[in-house]
């Protein structure tokens, strides 16, 4: 039965380690870098929902806060025709 039900969520884990390391490297780029950024791995075997944990500080989270917010920005400058 594990194996039925590994095979069953093959994707959902690899797409929550893609999305991990697209995260970590944006944030890298953006100049933050989290304590800790995880995927909730005993959960998702557990409920088959795979779910990635974050811990922050504030001063980092701000940082987070700022990126999108540009990012938004930017967005809708490029995109208002």
């Amino acid at each position: 039965m594990g194996s039925i039900l590994s095979r069953a969520t093959a994707e959902q884990r690899r797409q929550a380690a893609a999305v991990l390391d697209d995260l970590t490297t944006v944030l890298a780029l953006g100049g933050v870098r989290l304590p800790t950024l995880e995927v909730d791995w005993d959960t998702g075997r557990m409920t088959c929902s795979y779910l990635l944990r974050l811990t922050a500080r504030p001063v980092d989270l701000l940082r987070i806060v700022d990126l999108l917010r540009k990012g938004l920005r930017y967005e809708r400058l490029t995109h208002d025709d």
